[in-house]
Parts: structure tokens; sequence; C-alpha cells
């Protein structure tokens, strides 16, 4: 059964902040350059510049969503049916599941800028991976998506 609309999605973007470093990466290469003249320290800052920010989003451009009868996330795209329970992690567990509580076999959509999580069984007895660790801004909203997605499957 396909759902008609997408239940959950969410983009994990960077933060504010990181724009600000763009930009201070392209005044950095604009000061590299400066010896060179004004038009190649331009060149530097712009390209400088333009080069961070491509960074920057693509490294934001992560989403989270559940689309039909499946959980992707980033690269991964489970079948809900291979998923068990989920579990929401305030940030003091989502750091333990990040440190010294993480199963090197789990696949880990992590973001460090975002400090809550959820982490969700794979009961699949052919898939090796224990669980997957999804760095969220909104834990509560995506189990309860999860677990009304996996009753209407």
């Amino acid at each position: 059964m396909q759902l008609s609309a997408t239940p959950y999605e969410e983009r994990l973007t960077a933060p504010r902040s990181w724009w600000l470093f763009s930009f201070l990466v392209g005044l950095s290469c604009a000061l590299i350059l400066l010896p060179l003249g004004t038009l190649p320290m331009l060149g530097g800052l712009a390209g400088g510049t333009a080069a961070a920010a491509v960074v920057t989003s693509s490294y934001g451009a992560v989403r989270i969503r559940i689309v039909g009868e499946s959980l992707v996330a980033g690269e991964a795209k489970v079948p809900l049916t291979a998923l068990g329970e989920a579990e929401v992690l305030d940030p003091e567990e989502a750091r333990a599941w990040r440190t010294h509580k993480a199963d090197v076999r789990a696949f880990m959509l992590l973001r460090a800028y975002v400090p809550t999580a959820v982490r969700v069984e794979v009961t699949d007895p052919e898939d090796p991976t224990p669980y997957l660790y999804l760095s969220t801004r909104e834990p509560e909203r995506l189990v309860e998506a999860l677990r009304a997605a996996k009753a209407a499957a």
C-alpha cells in the first residue's frame, strides 16, 4: 500500500554560522591573493566564498523522509518492514550513542550540529546493521511518523 503523501520529511540544514564561515574562507582566499593585485583578490573572495558555500550547502542537503513503505535517510533506503522499535535520544543519550555506545556496524546519519537523534532497530536477520542512528531536530515527530507509517503498511 502506497501512502498518498510524505508523512515525514526533514532537511538537516547547516547552521547559519556556517554561512559566515563560508564568507571568512572567501576573505582568507582574498588575503592570500592580495599581493597579486586587486582583480585576483576579488576573484579569490568570490571563488573562495562560492566554494565554501557549495560545501556548506551540500553537507546540509541531507534529508530524512518516509516515502511509501520506506525510510529514506541520506543515501540509505530501508523498508519499514525491516525496522524495529524507534527510540528518541535526548542530547545526552545521543552523545553516548555517537561515542562509547556506538556500534561500528550501525548506519549513522550524523550531524554534530543537531543535538538530538533517533535510534531505530534493524530487525532484518540478513542485514548486519544493528540500528540506524539518525540526527534529527524533531525526534518525537519522526518516531510518531515511523509508527504511523508502519501501522498503515
